[in-house]
């Protein structure tokens, strides 16, 4: 799960992180009051949308414009400013051509920037360890970096039992080429963030830019915090920040179910149980020539009316022109995905091709009530076998 740079500065704010003072606001005339419980004179007005790249965006209704981070000096500005802003589509090369529409905005404090870093926390499934990556290349995107410049990005794993220390914050400081003073500012930010990360059950943790002050200080410039969906039981005051405007609707729809959706650009649409399944299902349909448009888990725990509401939401993809069940029946099995397809075939009056793989537990009974349905279901021995029989039935209805 997502959240804003607002909320995420809010959040590290009570670790201890350092981060300017800001303030949300919905409206121009908000934003205008925003800035002036702020010192000034320079302040910033930062578009806030789940993408990166605001700064260099434009907005669809304005190409040759300002981007959504803009830096004024005052308070009158800072009205304008929003006022370009809310309400306005905002496309980034991380929202695609479509853009996000802007419904608010964060104004900032300026700052005294001596030099722009890079900082980072996330799981690196490699070593099992929670990583702190960092860089001297701060603003660009760390990606980037890393393909072009490797060498730029030191790394350190922290282990578990242990934790993070004073030697690994050094480690970091000394290679970004901090001194004097900036070296315990940096140390302090880091044990800050790394609490907050591991307090928070994040996923990942970026500042990208972290400042240098003229001061000596460390200031995270923007924040973005992505927490563990599976860890969310324990945080319900994590899970209210969510933004549903943020989220493809069908996600948020399969999000409500329990269902794990992610939408694609294809045309087969995909429903499985399991991540590992769902990519095998994926790579197989682009080497029998086609692509997904989605796909849908729905789980070890799926029942009839899960899949019922799995098939709704495939559905509505109006891209999707044949879809492909893939199930491996353990928990959930096979007799019951086969009962809820049949259901949700009958209920949703399906105008595609529907091609079903069923294996593992109690898979004959399951090929029994698809084969007794009299729907026009097509069923597959193999994976390979339903990967083939999918993709010809898309070129059929071409």
């Amino acid at each position: 799960m997502n959240i804003h740079e607002y909320q995420a500065k809010e959040l590290l704010r009570r670790y201890g992180v350092a981060v300017l003072d800001g303030h949300v606001a919905w409206t121009p005339e908000e934003a205008e009051a925003a800035a002036k419980k702020l010192p000034g004179p320079v302040y910033v007005v930062k578009s806030q949308i789940h993408a990166g790249g605001r700064g260099a965006g434009r907005f669809a209704d304005d190409p040759n414009g300002k981007g959504g981070v803009r830096v004024v000096k005052s308070v009158e500005d800072v009205k304008a400013a929003a006022t370009a802003m809310i309400g306005h589509t905002l496309v980034t090369k991380q929202t695609g051509a479509q853009g996000k529409v802007v419904s608010r905005v964060y104004v900032e404090d300026g700052c005294d920037i001596k030099r722009e870093l890079y900082l980072g926390l996330l799981v690196d499934r490699a070593t099992s360890r929670i990583t702190v990556m960092a860089s001297t290349e701060g603003g660009m995107e760390i990606e980037e970096v890393a393909e072009h410049q490797p060498e730029k990005i030191l790394k350190v794993a922290v282990d578990p039992a242990s934790g993070l220390s004073g030697f690994h914050c050094r480690k970091l400081a000394f290679g970004l080429g901090l001194t004097g003073k900036q070296v315990g500012s940096f140390t302090k930010f880091v044990t800050a963030l790394y609490g907050a990360f591991l307090e928070l059950d994040c996923a990942i943790v970026e500042i990208n830019p972290l400042v240098v002050t003229g001061a000596g200080e460390i200031v995270a410039l923007d924040a973005k915090i992505s927490f563990d969906d599976n860890a969310l039981f324990r945080h319900k005051d994590l899970e209210a920040l969510r933004d549903d405007s943020e989220m493809d609707p069908k996600e948020l729809e399969a999000v409500k179910n329990d269902l794990n959706y992610v939408a694609l650009d294809g045309e087969i649409g995909c429903m499985v149980n399991g991540a590992g399944l769902a990519m095998a299902t994926m790579d197989i349909i682009k080497l029998y020539g086609s692509s997904p448009a989605n796909f849908l888990d729905v789980g070890g725990t799926a029942t009839a009316d899960r899949v019922t509401e799995a098939f709704r939401i495939i559905t509505s993809d109006a891209n999707v022109k044949a879809i492909l069940v893939n199930i491996f029946g353990g928990i959930a099995k096979c007799d019951m995905i086969a009962t809820g397809v049949v259901q949700a075939a009958k209920n949703l009056t399906l105008k595609v091709p529907l091609v079903v793989r069923l294996e593992g537990t109690n898979v004959a009974l399951g090929k029994q009530i698809l084969a007794e349905s009299g729907l026009a279901i097509i069923p597959a021995d193999n994976l390979a076998d339903a990967a083939e029989k999918v993709v010809n039935a898309v070129k059929k209805a071409a």
